[in-house]
């Protein structure tokens, strides 16, 4: 790795990375980008993008994101695969940052998009990963689309979850809410609204406890936690709603996190707690989560560190 100090490090892959790479290689900044542990981010788990604009027969979350690899690399991004596994970030404006690459070498630049992700926070029940793409999903804006006019089921009771069946019962037969707790924890609007739907069924004190397929999801056992008894839904889709959590681990300590551990950045703009540090994508974004608002802010962070460096 070469010692001269870089003018723009980027830290993950997926859709706010490579557009922060795309546009800050085409800004003659000579970007570096970091793929990380998943290289191309959610989206290579995905099976079918169908909302994002210039594919009007969608395309797979895998080939999208070839396709941005391929046009980051177009404009001569250095990608490398490997992890960031700890920065130091300077406190000044114009201050050079370091990053070190899986504890072997370092890199300096004074610059720095963090387009690292999140996750989201699974169940722990056999087949969950296996059928993520087939029946699975995290997403209901995403996926919801495929189960047109089916049986789904939404598991949580927060704003997430209740804001996913609202979404989903606009286009599916039925709508199940399965709930731990004996009460929602959503807002009371919320809770209103979904009392409302008339294709939507809460089951309380609920958990999954199995999930029936062989190749894809074709239904869940649940069972009540207060009789014990239990109960078989056959379903097109299962949407886990109990979360995301950032990827920011790196960051801990080091950049201001709210109380969920996303990235905090000034309205209007990427910026984070130090200078030449951006963020983009699902790191600092805890409401939409889309590929393309990653995409914009990616864009966005791009912008943000070439107005910067012209600055410092």
């Amino acid at each position: 790795m070469s010692k001269k100090i870089m003018d723009c490090v980027i830290i993950g892959s997926g859709p706010a990375g490579y557009s922060a790479a795309i546009y800050a290689a085409r800004a003659d900044l000579n970007p570096i980008l970091f793929l990380g542990f998943q290289p191309g981010g959610q989206l290579t788990s995905t099976t079918n993008v169908d909302n994002y604009p210039g594919f009007p027969v969608g395309i797979s979350g895998n080939e999208l994101m070839k396709n941005c690899k391929k046009q980051a690399e177009r404009f001569n991004t250095l990608i490398i695969h490997k992890t960031i596994t700890e920065v130091y970030l300077s406190n000044k404006k114009g201050g050079v940052h370091c990053i070190n690459i899986e504890n072997k070498e370092n890199i300096e630049s004074k610059g720095i998009i963090i387009a690292t992700g999140s996750h989201p926070k699974f169940l722990g029940i056999d087949k969950e990963k296996k059928f993520m793409g087939l029946g699975v999903s995290f997403c209901a804006t995403c996926d919801g689309f495929f189960h047109k006019g089916k049986d789904v089921v939404v598991i949580g009771g927060g704003d997430t979850a209740l804001e996913e069946a609202s979404y989903l019962s606009k286009i599916c037969k039925n709508v199940y809410l399965l709930v731990r707790k004996s009460y929602l924890k959503a807002s009371k609007a919320l809770q209103h609204h979904i009392f409302k739907k008339k294709n939507i069924n809460i089951f309380f004190c609920s958990q999954i406890i199995e999930i029936i397929g062989d190749n894809f999801l074709e239904g869940i056992k649940i069972m009540n936690n207060k009789d014990k008894t239990s109960k078989i839904l056959f379903i097109s889709g299962l949407f886990i709603a109990i979360g995301h959590s950032p990827n920011t681990e790196l960051f801990q300590n080091k950049l201001n996190l709210d109380k969920n551990g996303y990235i905090i950045v000034e309205k209007g703009s990427t910026c984070t707690s130090k200078p030449g540090v951006f963020a983009a994508g699902d790191v600092q974004d805890p409401i939409y989560r889309q590929a393309i608002t990653s995409a914009g802010t990616g864009c966005m962070a791009a912008l943000d560190l070439e107005r910067y460096l012209y600055l410092y």
